[in-house]
């Protein structure tokens, strides 16, 4: 069994700063690509960023430069600083991971349960 649990989301005034963490546990032989997703009210789910194992990210678009993807792999933990928020950055963030458990050939994709995330003008 493999959990992903978030934590860090809440409330905060546009130009604001939070952290995410989101920390897998379980039976976990590797982890290879951790990230985040959010998803706002009557929208669809989108990456938000991701990093490899090796260290390499992704962004899109809309947060490069505000938002700062990290992990620490003796954690088995994936941050997500974020920036100068603004009020379209109101989500649900999700935390991903593709872990491969104890025991098993392939990996697999797991999702966390969420963490609200709201900007205020």
């Amino acid at each position: 069994q493999v959990q992903l649990v978030e934590s860090g989301g809440g409330l905060v005034q546009a130009g604001g700063s939070l952290r995410l963490s989101c920390a897998a546990s379980g039976s976990i032989f590797s982890i290879n690509t951790m990230g985040w997703y959010r998803q706002a009210p009557g929208k669809q789910r989108e990456l938000v960023a991701r990093i490899r194992s090796g260290g390499s990210t992704n962004y899109a678009d809309s947060v490069k430069g505000r938002f700062t993807i990290s992990r620490d792999n003796a954690k088995n933990t994936v941050y997500l600083l974020m920036n100068s928020l603004k009020p379209e950055d109101t989500a649900v963030y999700y935390c991903n991971a593709d872990i491969l458990s104890t025991g098993v050939k392939w990996g697999s994709d797991y999702w966390g349960q969420g963490t609200q995330v709201t900007v205020s003008s």
